[in-house]
């Protein structure tokens, strides 16, 4: 397959296609107001990447509530008030030619307290001396999810992105290592995948339609098993509940080092499955047009531009440009970033990324 079919249009299963295989993925940048609203540099850095040629472009993740924050200066989707700033982005990715999703985020045990985060473990043996949320508050948070979905419909976004990875509230429950509860969302797996598939049904009955639906996944740590994730997508799939998954891989190429798939690539595991009109999409150190080509080979209907996105706003127009494109080699000195129009506050964020930005450029 060559590189050219990365601008092929990809329709999916609710709502209008995409125009090309980029989507942007999810980066918190940490550069909104204390109060989770967008800022006047979410929203530059939101019209840059409007004009960037990406097919679909996720917000960073914004909380769906506002204890369940992980990051200072997050995005919220947690207030009425948050809808003007929220309506400007979506409307400058709309001018742009691009779909829209904001990607809903519950913290979970992970959310920070200095910031005003209020910890919500699924087992009291996560963090000491705090108990595990009462049934009644998982569903809370889960109708926070449905409201937050709703509010970003009102203001204009083809869809939204459900965050399930990295350890979140709804990949920490789906973990049987965090999640040791006894009531309807603990236990065997389909109590401990029932928090993410309630708010994905949720979502579904209460925006209609012609509204889109992903769903992001990581498969490492916080001891999820390859095995059950792979079991709650087919599922997924079979019944067509969401629009597209997104893998967040550390590397799109990483292979399996044990259990049933060992040695088999990450992103097969899950390619192979049936996925009927669902479509499916990788992250993970895409930063060439040849690796996002090779992507499309390996299964992929499309391609999240994550860090190359950051290098340089216009990915997807500098592959149309040079089917041989190859994003800047990391670390970069930070005034690259300057020159290019991020923020000092995005800029202080990839700071704590390491072998992003040269230690001890200014």
């Amino acid at each position: 397959m060559s590189v050219s079919d990365l601008f092929k249009p990809l329709t999916l299963l609710h709502g209008p296609a995409m125009r090309n295989r980029f989507m942007l993925a999810p980066l918190t940048s940490q550069q909104s107001d204390f109060d989770g609203t967008a800022s006047e540099y979410d929203q530059y850095w939101m019209e840059q990447l409007a004009q960037g040629g990406y097919g679909l472009i996720q917000t960073s993740a914004s909380t769906v509530e506002a204890g369940g924050i992980a990051f200072e200066r997050q995005l919220g989707i947690h207030s009425d008030d948050h809808l003007p700033g929220l309506a400007k982005i979506a409307s400058a990715i709309r001018e742009g030619g691009g779909l829209s999703a904001v990607q809903l985020h519950h913290a979970g045990h992970r959310a920070k307290p200095s910031i005003g985060g209020i910890p919500a473990p699924a087992s009291g043996k996560t963090l000491e001396g705090i108990k595990a949320i009462t049934t009644e508050e998982v569903e809370r948070i889960r109708d926070s999810f449905i409201t937050a979905a709703k509010r970003a419909q009102q203001a204009g976004f083809d869809g939204i992105s459900v965050h399930g990875a990295f350890g979140w509230i709804l990949s920490e429950f789906m973990s049987p290592n965090l999640n040791d509860r006894t009531d309807k969302y603990g236990g065997n797996l389909e109590n401990r995948a029932r928090f993410t598939l309630e708010v994905i049904e949720g979502i579904r009955k209460a925006c209609g339609p012609n509204f889109q639906i992903g769903w992001r996944l990581s498969i490492e740590r916080y001891g999820l098993l390859l095995e059950e994730l792979r079991e709650v997508t087919a599922d997924i799939f079979d019944r067509e509940l969401i629009d597209y998954l997104d893998l967040a891989l550390w590397d799109s190429a990483q292979i399996v080092r044990d259990g049933t798939f060992k040695g088999k690539t990450m992103l097969s595991v899950f390619t192979e499955l049936p996925r009927k009109g669902v479509r499916l999409g990788a992250a993970g150190k895409i930063m060439s047009a040849q690796r996002a080509g090779q992507l499309l080979d390996e299964g992929c209907d499309f391609v999240l531009i994550a860090r190359a996105a950051i290098l340089q706003r216009d990915f997807p127009l500098q592959v149309r440009a040079n089917p041989m494109y190859e994003s800047p080699q990391l670390p970069v000195m930070a005034d690259y970033l300057r020159q290019g129009g991020l923020s000092e506050r995005f800029i202080e964020t990839m700071r704590g990324w390491q072998t992003f930005i040269k230690a001890g450029s200014m």
